[in-house]
């Protein structure tokens, strides 16, 4: 209970999909993130979404939908395929998980350039 206001505070995963129940979670998240890159490589680039559609071999309601963050009928090759059509490097790693996991898990880290 936050003493202030009197309001139930419940404090958060780190991921807000896991938060909301979202099945795939961590994908979820990797998908909003590799989005948020697309939308500062266009805007990096100062394209219009016209130009932007045809460069990453999208139709431009696509690319407004992705923009807006409506990422329904992305899948995560798609998204990075559009980075690497706006110029953009995508290294993937894969290594092994800690003898505790039972499971691996799936990020996006943001490179410092």
């Amino acid at each position: 209970m936050d003493d202030r206001s009197g309001i139930a505070v419940t404090p958060g995963s780190g991921n807000v999909f896991a938060d909301l129940g979202v099945a795939e979670p961590q994908e979820e998240l990797a998908k909003a993130k590799l989005a948020v890159h697309i939308r500062a490589a266009i805007g990096r680039r100062t394209l219009t979404q016209a130009r932007a559609a045809a460069l990453m071999g999208l139709d431009q309601p696509k690319v407004s939908a992705l923009m807006n963050g409506r990422l329904t009928g992305f899948s995560s090759d798609r998204l990075l395929r559009c980075l690497t059509a706006l110029g953009q490097d995508v290294d993937i790693v894969v290594r092994g998980t800690a003898a505790n996991q039972k499971r691996g898990r799936l990020r996006v880290i943001d490179a410092v350039a």
